[in-house]
């Protein structure tokens, strides 16, 4: 290790969570041999040019969010968080599976409810659920999908095994900065990207165009998608643009639109233009004043009603906050058994659901030794960590659950793994952990090759929210084929430039997968009342990804 390792085993007993890059005895792991060589080079002025030169690009690219009041650049750290193929494999395939369970859920919820009828789940997991929308009971969309994006937030324990923390199925986002991180890491650490293949991610705007596409009505010959965003002050405003742009369509505001028909129109400068797939990026008490908030100007009225007609699709659907409900995530390894026959591919943490009985006395009697968590609850807002809580935060929290048992669910304090971080002018572990993102067409799952990997900028921090400081690091995943991401039966195009993509990007990156980028870089080289969460790595997945419901 070279000096700006000098701290880094000490830190890590600190730490005590699994490291990523390094063992105990300090090898360093596998896919980790050439970035652990290239940081060794470095003295700690180069670090500091290369991170500075990199904050300075989000910058002058507007990659920035608002933190207490002040934009900042989005924090990427220097040193890539690496995932092998074998690794890469069990989370893609239980990230597939876990869409699929949620996927038929949902359309059970909103329909027969076999579920209940079953015994699976009780009634008022649904009935209670804030973001169960009566306004959508009854109907499938059009196009039969309701999550058309994923994003699954996988966690990776003390004895290196990854585990589902939560599901986000309404409004995930966070995948602009997969696609940022990856331009600006190409240049901040080049000597080990471009030695070893490494799975691109351009080609997820494609990929989420063409599922778009096909979940349209079917009366629509040459669907027109747009991306619905709440304006320039929202904080994922530069996400909505970005992903507007690399797919060549429409960025527009509630005002934008208008309903006649049960059909919707965007106003354009050359008039009225049908629009048949609306991919929202605003919650859904927003999306329609008739409905739901009666005061919103983000959204437009009829919106539901179009829905219900068959004659928009609306993704992700209207409704789908009851799937992503912190105490459902609770039964989804449940979920998955009852809809595919299935074991869950990746584990749930051990969760306590304090509406029951047993579960709350055990949980109030620990409360300084477990984190818990509103049910509706985002961006590490509301969770309380209780080994960090004061004695009267505490108290507080013991008031809020008796007063709403089923608004709060309860978890052991899982140590994240950590990945070497640039802080405080060396390197040091900082926990982490990973929203790979999912795009549905009904047909088939696709998994971004990697996702965003967030990361606690603050030593001992399990914070990764970037709302409360968190930060985040390029994802590489290894050693997959280079026609990987190409449509099933598509070879790699005859004119694939072999150079690495920058951003902008041509038109001809649209049908060319990652191709591109893999071909030159292989050139160049726990208490009572727990939920069960036992699970087994090896369970085969069906022939077809789409929902087997």
């Amino acid at each position: 290790m070279s000096d700006l390792f000098e701290n880094y085993a000490a830190d890590m007993a600190v730490a005590d969570a699994y490291d990523e890059m390094y063992t105990a005895d300090r090898r360093v792991r596998p896919g980790y041999d050439r970035i652990g060589g290239v940081l060794d080079d470095l003295s700690l002025s180069d670090v500091n040019t290369r991170a500075d030169s990199m904050a300075r690009s989000f910058l002058d690219r507007g990659v920035t969010f608002d933190f207490a009041g002040e934009e900042r650049p989005f924090p990427l750290d220097i040193v890539p968080r690496v995932i092998t193929a074998d690794e890469w494999d069990v989370i893609e395939r239980g990230v597939k599976q876990r869409v699929r369970a949620l996927e038929c859920f949902l359309d059970d919820v909103y329909g027969e409810q076999r579920v209940v009828a079953d015994g699976v789940v009780p009634k008022a997991l649904i009935t209670s659920s804030a973001h169960f929308h009566r306004a959508v009971w009854g109907f499938r969309p059009a196009g039969g999908v309701r999550i058309h994006v994923a994003g699954i937030d996988v966690v990776r324990d003390q004895q290196g095994v990854f585990r589902v923390l939560e599901d986000n199925v309404r409004v995930p986002s966070g995948v602009s900065y997969v696609i940022e991180n990856r331009r600006a890491m190409t240049k901040g650490l080049p000597e080990a990207f471009m030695s070893q293949p490494i799975r691109a991610v351009e080609a997820y705007p494609r990929h989420l165009y063409k599922a778009l596409r096909a979940t349209a009505p079917e009366a629509a010959e040459d669907p027109t998608v747009v991306v619905l965003t709440p304006g320039v002050f929202n904080s994922a405003y530069f996400e909505h643009t970005l992903l507007a742009g690399l797919m060549g369509v429409e960025l527009v505001e509630g005002r934008d639109l208008v309903v006649r028909g049960d059909k919707v129109y965007m106003r354009t400068t050359d008039g009225e233009q049908r629009v048949d797939v609306i991919y929202k990026r605003i919650d859904d008490e927003f999306v329609d004043p008739l409905h739901f908030h009666s005061g919103s100007v983000l959204g437009c009225s009829g919106l539901v009603n179009a829905a219900r007609a068959g004659n928009v699709t609306i993704a992700n659907a209207i409704g789908n906050g009851v799937a992503d409900d912190k105490l459902t995530y609770s039964y989804v390894p449940d979920l998955i058994r009852y809809y595919l026959d299935e074991e869950p591919v990746l584990p749930n943490v051990d969760t306590y659901r304090l509406e029951e009985d047993d579960a709350r006395a055990w949980v109030l009697e620990h409360l300084d030794e477990l984190v818990v968590k509103p049910v509706d609850g985002s961006g590490g807002k509301g969770l309380v960590i209780g080994p960090q809580a004061t004695a009267a935060e505490l108290e507080e929290l013991r008031a809020k659950v008796l007063a709403d048992p089923r608004g709060w669910i309860a978890q052991p304090v899982l140590q994240l793994s950590t990945v070497p971080t640039f802080a405080d002018g060396q390197f040091s572990p900082r926990h982490v952990d990973l929203r790979p993102f999912a795009v549905n067409s009904g047909d088939e799952v696709y998994v971004l090759p990697g996702g965003l990997t967030r990361v606690a900028m603050q030593k001992g921090s399990l914070i990764v929210n970037s709302s409360q400081g968190g930060g985040s690091k390029d994802t590489w995943v290894l050693g997959q084929p280079q026609t990987q991401d190409l449509d099933p039966g598509q070879a790699p195009p005859p004119d694939v430039d072999s150079s690495v993509h920058t951003w902008p990007v041509s038109a001809s990156w649209q049908d060319e997968g990652d191709s591109g980028q893999q071909q030159q870089q292989q050139q160049a080289v726990s208490g009572p009342g727990a939920a069960s969460t036992t699970a087994s790595t090896t369970a085969t997945t069906r022939t077809g990804e789409g929902p087997t419901c």
